[in-house]
């Protein structure tokens, strides 16, 4: 069983956290990020220290949850999350414009991915996709949404990739 809510999370210099009733508001460097806590869950601020437990009734599951959200929000604030991608493909290319992502992805047509706030989207090269921000949820989702448009196949390994994801190839037909 793990003990993650037992652990406390020290708010680094620069970091700004208030907590109203139930929403919790931590602000930094890289933006300001917004909570709703569970009611199942109380949390304790100490002079920049965090404690949470589950309240009466509760489950410490809930309570390691929350504890988990909240070091994501006081990591994002201050350093960011970001995610890498990879286009493996004759002729897949991408584009960054502003708040626009161009994909040309072996379609007919280019595919046009607009970037929603609070996440930036930037292509060093052709083939490599980098999406930043201060919310992890939000990051992942922007990067899953960009690989959904052509995941890698197993056959040739074509399609857009993380830049950790390993592609198992399957073995072709046999004549």
């Amino acid at each position: 069983m793990s003990r993650i809510a037992s652990y406390p999370i020290e708010l680094p210099k620069g970091v700004e956290f208030s907590q109203k009733g139930q929403e919790i508001q931590v602000k930094g460097p890289k933006g300001a990020l917004t909570m709703v806590l569970h009611p199942s869950v109380e949390m304790k601020n100490e002079e920049g220290v965090l404690s949470f437990e589950a309240a009466p009734g509760g489950t410490t599951a809930m309570a390691g949850t929350m504890r988990a959200l909240i070091n994501n929000m006081v990591q994002g604030v201050t350093d960011g999350f970001e995610k890498k991608l990879n286009l493996i493909g004759v002729g897949y290319r991408a584009q960054a414009q502003g708040s626009k992502l161009n994909l040309q992805l072996g379609f007919s047509h280019p595919v046009d991915f607009s970037v929603p706030d609070g996440v930036t989207v930037e292509t060093p090269t052709q083939t490599e996709i980098i999406v930043r921000g201060a919310d992890k949820q939000k990051v992942g989702q922007v990067a899953a949404e960009i690989r959904g448009y052509r995941p890698p196949e197993p056959y040739k390994g074509k399609g857009v990739r993380y830049a950790d994801e390993r592609v198992v190839m399957k073995e072709a037909k046999k004549a």
